[in-house]
């Protein structure tokens, strides 16, 4: 088995760069790079951590037919804290979602936190507010969004969430195709 080569098609497969793998395994965009062109070795710890990242357990990677996963559990879960943008974090509640045309996420923004700039893209976008409120912006227009209430979109324009209040906001977030 050529795992470099295996890892590399996994990783495209859920329209991930080695920069988006490396990200959530912890480790350097050159690392993955030298692990799918075969130029090193990852231990066994850090393979299993990579396919992890990529939803899936080194079972179903070594294993002709995998059978997929239905239940994740906190511990499959992926969290990326940041504390410039964000001042917050967020949990990618589905690891395998690329693959999925649905990425649905858990994100926390401090206050004054936002999101990135999302360029206008073809597909849906749900949010549901479980606490703290939030403002979607779509372009010069600001859509107040508060606790117990959610919004959806088809983004036809730049659009990002922000966090206007003095406490902790956290919502449900589902993309369409996923673009995390």
């Amino acid at each position: 088995m050529d795992i470099g080569a295996t890892l590399r098609r996994l990783r495209l497969s859920r329209n991930l760069t080695q920069e988006d793998l490396a990200d959530r395994c912890e480790l350097s965009k050159g690392f993955i790079s030298q692990v799918e062109n075969n130029l090193t070795s990852p231990s066994i710890a850090t393979l299993r951590d990579m396919i992890e990242c990529l939803g899936t357990t080194l079972k179903q990677f070594f294993s002709e037919s995998a059978q997929e996963k239905i239940v994740f559990r906190n511990e499959d879960m992926f969290e990326k804290e940041d504390e410039e943008l964000l001042k917050g974090s967020i949990v990618w509640l589905v690891p395998s979602a690329q693959k999925n045309q649905m990425e649905p996420m858990l994100v926390t923004l401090g206050p004054g936190g936002r999101t990135a700039e999302f360029p206008a893209h073809d597909g849906e976008e749900f949010g549901y507010v479980l606490s703290g409120r939030v403002v979607l912006v779509t372009g010069s227009i600001r859509h107040m969004v508060n606790k117990g209430e959610s919004f959806c979109l088809h983004p036809d324009g730049p659009h990002h969430i922000e966090n206007p209040g003095k406490r902790e906001a956290r919502f449900l977030w589902a993309s369409t195709p996923p673009s995390f």
